[in-house]
């Protein structure tokens, strides 16, 4: 087919493909085997700043840090953990003396990372970044979004693990 082809899937909609591609593969959840994963173990993250990313993480935010130790991939490195709750963590790497560059968001890369959270905890977490001067939107009562202070967006979700503004998504 040239470029100048079109394709029967170029010509649906959105919610077309959408369907499409749920009607292929979605398996109703009675159906569906389980998964060959146990959980998250952590995601990992860049930090410009190994202090600035603790004081953040565990004092603004409340994720007590758990562990830091050297990188084994890159001596002089740090690889440290915070406890997000439910057995998950997240974990940052720095690299001093590598440049890095400033965060993007990138095909490929970590567009956000939604974080939940007890109702009763993210009303007091909201009022915190406000508190530390953190840039914030709020999205539908539940919803914060922000970025950490190496530009990762974030946010804190006050749904159920599973569940995403009501609807159920596990």
């Amino acid at each position: 087919m040239s470029t100048t082809e079109s394709s029967p899937r170029d010509l649906s909609t959105p919610e077309q493909e959408r369907a499409r591609i749920r009607d292929a593969y979605l398996v109703p959840a009675d159906q569906r085997p389980a998964s060959t994963a146990r959980g998250l173990h952590h995601t990992a993250l860049i930090s410009s700043d190994v202090e600035t990313t603790v004081r953040f993480y565990q004092d603004v935010l409340g994720f007590p840090l758990t562990e830091l130790i050297e990188n084994r991939d890159y001596p002089g490195s740090s690889h440290f953990f915070f406890d997000i709750g439910n057995g998950n963590l997240l974990a940052f790497f720095d690299f001093p003396g590598l440049d890095v560059g400033p965060y993007a968001e990138v095909l490929g890369g970590l567009h956000h990372m939604a974080i939940s959270v007890a109702p009763e905890r993210w009303e007091k977490l909201v009022e915190r970044l406000t508190e530390a001067g953190v840039q914030h939107e709020v999205h539908s009562g539940v919803s914060v979004y922000f970025r950490d202070p190496d530009g990762a967006r974030i946010e804190l979700i006050a749904d159920p693990l599973g569940e995403m503004y009501g609807q159920h998504v596990l």
